[in-house]
């Protein structure tokens, strides 16, 4: 049997395993607590199949293709070769040559936010329950936006090796702040959207940079440092949304003001 299908069925049998527990839950609930049979058995038992299918390869894209992809990308972006032609060591360098880190950063944050299924989703009931009040690709930008920006501020702090909590600390500051201000009726939501982000296409890569980028940054470790990347990304959404949020009351108001 080929190596790759190997790996298949073991990743499969591993996320049956993990998935089981759910299941049991849903069917406990469903006959013991409900008393009621599960309608359309079929349909459910082959959703649930493509369920597992789906998070095994998925799990097996991570490993073969996300993580490496993410490593390779920080390994290429931070070569003394590439951030000086050679002319400097190493050793040298300072936080402002690292600048295409950065931008990668920004670029990757926003995209993979941008392509984010639980986003979407969210953001498109909002635009349907507010009646059009909150528009969805507005939200989608603005919190791409913040997701750019806490990518790439994250990567800045792994460069330079500051503790997390100053950050994580000033960045919730913020937000109390942003909080007591902003129109209430976005702050729940501003708070749902940091936490959105944290999903299927962007924790990958994002995890997968940082972890790059510690490994191959000199006197970073990979487990201290690499990780903390996704706690910016579920932070500057918040300010991002409330940022904007206020931006367009504040507009709306001078207008209605001139009026």
């Amino acid at each position: 049997m080929p190596e790759i299908l190997i790996e298949i069925f073991s990743t499969l049998k591993a996320t049956v395993v993990d998935v089981l527990p759910i299941l049991s839950i849903i069917l406990v609930f469903q006959l013991f607590v409900i008393r009621k049979p599960i309608p359309n058995v079929k349909k459910v038992g082959f959703g649930f199949f493509y369920v597992l299918l789906g998070l095994a390869l998925f799990l097996l894209g991570l490993e073969k293709a996300l993580f490496p992809l993410g490593k390779m990308m920080a390994e290429q972006l931070t070569s003394v070769d590439f951030l000086s032609g050679g002319e400097i060591l190493t050793g040298s360098l300072v936080w402002s040559d690292y600048g295409w880190i950065y931008a990668f950063a920004a670029a990757i944050g926003f995209s993979t936010t941008i392509a984010e299924p639980s986003l979407i989703a969210v953001a498109l009931k909002a635009e349907e329950v507010s009646g059009g009040a909150i528009n969805a690709t507005s939200l989608r930008i603005a919190v791409a936006i913040g997701v750019a920006i806490g990518i790439s501020l994250g990567s800045y702090r792994i460069v330079v090796g500051d503790p997390i909590h100053y950050y994580i600390i000033t960045g919730y500051i913020v937000v109390v702040i942003q909080t007591i201000f902003c129109p209430k009726l976005i702050v729940p939501l501003a708070y749902d959207s940091g936490g959105v982000t944290t999903s299927t296409v962007t924790v990958p890569l994002v995890a997968a940079l940082g972890l790059g980028l510690a490994s191959t940054i000199p006197g970073r470790s990979p487990l201290i440092d690499g990780f903390g990347l996704i706690a910016f990304a579920s932070l500057f959404p918040i300010m991002a949304v409330m940022a904007y949020a206020q931006l367009t009351h504040i507009n709306t108001h001078d207008n209605q003001t001139e009026e």
